[in-house]
């Protein structure tokens, strides 16, 4: 295995992490503690 396919798996790898990690926090920032969802919820309820 050369030094190019370990950079590609790595990159891959990588790729694949960060990727994760920004579907997460997108999906974590729309719902509250409770499950809710925050774009459902009324005005008064988000506080």
């Amino acid at each position: 295995m050369s030094i190019g396919d370990i950079f590609y798996i790595a990159a891959m790898i990588l790729f694949v992490w960060i990727t994760f990690a920004i579907i997460r926090n997108y999906y974590r920032n729309k719902f509250n503690s409770n499950g809710e969802r925050l774009d459902m919820l009324d005005k008064y309820e988000r506080k």
